[in-house]
């Protein structure tokens, strides 16, 4: 293999390189700004939130994993809150 082949090689690769990174960061989640907020809500605040959405559903999404959650507290015990944006987007599709 000669010198040019090897930089034209290594030139591919880092071409390939970042076409995968501008898609990788084109296709991330948007994640809040420093001074945005979050609004969190209770497995209660989501049911009201959503007309024919029952806390038993809400549960089951957040023990199947399907929407990210945040427990405030310890063990058993501790409150489950669910990021509105979360909820909205996991329901909308």
């Amino acid at each position: 293999m000669t010198i040019n082949s090897k930089q034209e090689l290594i030139s591919k690769i880092v071409t390939l390189l970042n076409e995968l990174i501008e898609i990788e960061e084109k296709s991330s989640t948007k994640s809040p700004k420093p001074d945005e907020k979050i609004e969190m809500l209770t497995i209660k605040e989501c049911t009201e939130l959503v007309n024919g959405l029952s806390e038993h559903t809400v549960r089951q999404l957040v023990m199947q994993d399907k929407i990210p959650y945040v427990r405030a507290g310890k063990g058993k015990n501790g409150k489950i809150l669910i990021a509105k944006s979360a909820l909205m987007s996991y329901l909308n599709g």
